[in-house]
């Protein structure tokens, strides 16, 4: 049996397929590698309205130089992605309930609004992926439901070497029956447009901990205070804090960082 997509055999684990230790391979992983999906289902399908030209009836709003577009949901895969905004603003204020911010992505070299903890996860995750395009909260779709008329906007849409992905992020144990209604409504209007559709729940053990650890060495860093050759000199000869003359404060405090042991 070949490994999954992204998976490689350890090296010498020659055992059954079923108890395989498998190493993620950071060159060919995809999203679906790292990310826990929730999964639509046939019950969550049943709630829409999905009755002959349902793609053209539901109707797509987006922000394009500050102004407001709308294309029906058949007309999406077509949409001019590089140029559009956020269809709402992302604001700041005490006591609210949620953390929005902004992350800074070196794959499209521009920061991108977010509201919590767990979509500023995902953007991280974007930007190791190598997102060319990602848009927070793309547009605002209004569709049918067989309770009626509803609206839901997505969370991100982005660009990736794997195909365009239209994301929403909800833990997975907060994801209710109101939830999955949008959720479907947004995967059959990705599915009509050849995009993907997905709902990020979670990650996958030890990735965003991965993650983190290597977004620290994503940008050049400088060293305004010429530390650097002062830190080198430290962990080569092994030098100790009470060695450094005293008027040397700073190079003090960082060979903290590198003092033996």
């Amino acid at each position: 049996m070949r490994p999954a997509a992204g998976l490689r055999q350890a090296p010498g684990d020659t055992g059954p397929a079923a108890g395989r230790r498998a190493v993620m391979a950071s060159d060919s992983c995809c999203l679906t590698d790292l990310a826990r999906m929730w999964a639509v289902t046939e019950d969550d399908r049943r709630a829409l309205v999905l009755t002959a030209g349902w793609s053209g009836r539901w109707v797509t709003a987006w922000k394009v130089a500050g102004r407001e577009v709308t294309c029906p949901a058949a007309g999406m895969g077509g949409f001019p992605v590089p140029g559009c905004g956020p269809v709402r603003h992302f604001t700041w204020r005490t006591h609210q309930g949620h953390r929005p911010g902004l992350q800074s992505m070196t794959a499209t070299g521009r920061l991108h609004g977010f509201e919590s903890h767990a979509e500023q996860r995902l953007l991280l995750a974007l930007d190791f992926l190598g997102a060319r395009e990602v848009v927070s909260q793309p547009h605002r779709m209004r569709f049918e439901s067989a309770a009626g008329p509803r609206e839901h906007t997505p969370d991100f849409l982005a660009v990736t070497g794997e195909g365009t992905w239209l994301l929403d992020v909800r833990p997975a144990d907060r994801i209710e029956a109101a939830d999955r209604v949008k959720f479907a409504a947004s995967a059959e209007a990705a599915l009509a447009c050849g995009w993907q559709y997905g709902v990020v729940g979670g990650w996958q053990p030890h990735v965003m901990t991965t993650l983190d650890t290597l977004s620290a060495q994503r940008r050049p860093l400088s060293d305004p205070l010429g530390l650097a050759q002062v830190l080198l000199a430290a962990a080569t000869g092994g030098l100790c804090v009470p060695r450094i003359p005293s008027t040397a404060l700073i190079s003090k405090v960082a060979l903290l960082a590198v003092r033996p042991s």
